[in-house]
């Protein structure tokens, strides 16, 4: 895995045009009486972007979901989708929106084609329109054996996999999921995991989680909460565990990046700067799940005499990060001093 921080604060966010962004999201704040659930939180989702909201349970994830997809209004701040206001205009969101709450919301005694055709119907499909959509994501969730069947008679795994389908069915733009893989076995989770994977680039996703590893997995980039705070909002994810390589290399630097760039594998080379006794520090940025990149590049190097003083990964550890951030906000609140 291949991490990179861009940010550790979204406090200072610079919020760009509604219209423009998937979902923008600005100084979100909101009370449950005497109880802050969440602190001014801001952040802005591209379009196409797979995004985790990373944090412990009560962090406030929850009810950031609940807010984006128009279900709970917030005491301040404001919420954009695609373009639409959220707060000011639910119904138009909500055809924006597929939405997996954490509870999966399914009615045990309707058969799966007819639930489905339901949510296809409240969405706006017509008749035609919704027994093809019905159709279309039965067959990429593998649903087709199962469309006659009461959904209470379902396993766990086949009812997460009906309230995608339901969440799916209307082809919305962006898809807000609440703890996917929650209650899920392994096979299943695998499942889930590449079923959002094969939406990167597709459709939005924002997806919550406690779990570190499901982010690791699934997301682009990584967004953490903590007790009603965004304590970063673009910690850089990537599936290729050896992604990111430093070197320490003397010689010419167009020489040596020109070398590096002839590298199998190597998608782009970045010099630090020069550090003492002539040799440069490099950030090798590898092309997605290459092997041996590392291998390579020190065998490039040396045939061509070039002194290479240091190769490592340089890939930075996501549950370090979390660690680091949760421990700073607990003493920047005098917690545990």
């Amino acid at each position: 895995m291949a991490t990179t921080i861009n940010a550790l604060s979204a406090e200072n966010i610079d919020p760009t045009t509604p219209a423009s962004t998937a979902i923008a999201v600005q100084n979100l704040t909101k009370w449950y009486g005497p109880r802050q659930a969440l602190k001014g939180i801001s952040f802005v989702i591209e379009p196409g972007e797979v995004v985790g909201l990373l944090g412990p349970n009560g962090s406030g994830k929850t009810t950031t979901l609940r807010i984006v997809t128009g279900y709970l209004r917030p005491t301040r701040g404001s919420v954009f989708v695609c373009g639409v206001d959220a707060l000011e205009n639910p119904t138009g969101l909500r055809s924006l929106i597929g939405y997996v709450p954490e509870d999966i919301p399914l009615y045990n005694g309707m058969r799966v084609q007819e639930f489905l055709t339901f949510i296809a119907r409240l969405k706006g499909l017509g008749s035609g329109e919704a027994k093809r959509a019905v159709a279309e994501v039965a067959e990429r969730l593998g649903l087709e054996p199962f469309l006659k069947m009461m959904i209470g008679k379902l396993s766990r795994g086949y009812r997460q996999r009906v309230a995608l389908a339901q969440a799916l069915v209307s082809d919305p733009k962006v898809l807000v999921l609440d703890e996917p893989t929650n209650g899920l076995d392994p096979e299943q989770i695998i499942a889930t995991r590449n079923l959002i994977r094969s939406l990167a680039g597709v459709k939005t996703v924002l997806v919550a989680s406690h779990i570190l590893a499901e982010m690791e997995k699934v997301a682009d980039r990584v967004m953490i909460l903590l007790n009603g705070r965004l304590l970063a909002d673009r910690i850089m994810v990537r599936a290729d565990k050896h992604n990111r390589i430093r070197l320490s290399v003397s010689g010419a630097r167009d020489q040596v990046e020109a070398v590096i760039a002839q590298v199998e594998g190597v998608r782009r080379v970045e010099c630090e700067g020069s550090a003492r006794n002539g040799f440069a520090t490099y950030i090798v940025e590898g092309e997605s799940f290459v092997e041996g990149l590392a291998g390579r590049l020190a065998e490039a190097l040396v045939k061509h005499r070039f002194m290479l003083a240091e190769l490592a990964d340089s890939s930075i550890d996501l549950e370090q990060i979390f660690l680091d951030l949760t421990r700073r906000h607990k003493e920047q609140d005098g917690e545990g001093l």
